[in-house]
């Protein structure tokens, strides 16, 4: 279940961030899906959602940070990243994966090799601010902390014609990666 907010105004991503810190409650990522990729950073999000955008909160604490790919739709599992997969449908699923720095990639589709994009006039609708701010770069070592707050308009979900969260129905999972990191890992809310 999925709380739905009601701010008294239009909110920056920041008052989004702290209506989620103050209205819902904290999940973790913490299932490790693969024993070969057994690091594991600790990792939480936060969701709610008003009737027009879905707003994510998450949490990381890694060794590894990287932050290379700046195109949108491109190779973003690589850096250091939080995905949130969604199917509104059942059948079909969108997958938002964001790296560090706010870059996105966003599809569709029933499967891993079966996507469609959506398109980077629509996904620039998605508003980020992350704690790292928004300038690739190469890894660092160390102990990272970083939040990104995401607000995810209904339109996104560009397939699905839907014009309201409102007593919407669906499957979600969410995810924590990095494959080109020092240490690769995938981490998931649930297991796959």
């Amino acid at each position: 279940f999925i709380k739905r907010l009601k701010p008294s105004k239009t909110v920056t991503p920041a008052e989004a961030g702290h209506l989620l810190e103050t209205q819902t409650v904290g999940h973790p990522i913490n299932v490790i899906n693969w024993k070969e990729y057994s690091y594991q950073p600790t990792v939480s999000f936060r969701i709610g959602h008003i009737q027009d955008e879905i707003w994510l909160k998450y949490y990381v604490k890694e060794k590894h940070i990287l932050a290379r790919e700046t195109r949108t739709n491109g190779e973003v599992y690589k850096d250091s990243c939080v995905e949130f997969f969604v199917s509104p449908g059942g059948t079909n699923y969108y997958n938002f994966e964001f790296s560090c720095i706010g870059t996105i990639h966003l599809a569709y589709g029933p499967g891993r090799g079966d996507r469609r994009f959506v398109d980077p006039g629509i996904i620039k609708k998605i508003k980020i601010e992350s704690s790292l701010g928004y300038q690739p770069f190469e890894e660092k070592t160390g102990d990272f902390e970083w939040e990104m707050t995401i607000r995810i308009p209904v339109e996104c979900f560009a397939f699905s014609a839907l014009k309201s969260l409102n007593g919407l129905k669906g499957a979600a999972n969410f995810y924590k990666c990095g494959d080109g990191t020092s240490d690769p890992h995938y981490v998931t809310w649930n297991p796959i």
